[in-house]
């Protein structure tokens, strides 16, 4: 069985937690917020765990994490 590569663009975009679950970015926080309300902003602040049907694919990516 050969090695399995690693996808680098999902390595440098989701983090593994300490329980296994994937932690990925809020979207929408890099540029384009002048019009934005500061609640909002707030809002996009920290990690979320990615959803469920996803996981699988993040997985796949990630064999080695």
């Amino acid at each position: 069985m050969p090695k399995l590569k690693t996808r680098k663009a999902a390595a440098k975009r989701f983090k593994v937690t300490g329980s296994g679950k994937f932690m990925r970015r809020k979207q929408g926080s890099k540029h384009l917020l002048s019009h934005e309300s500061s609640k909002l902003k707030r809002s996009r602040h920290g990690d979320v765990v990615i959803s469920g049907a996803d996981e699988k694919k993040v997985k796949n990516m990630l064999p080695y994490l």
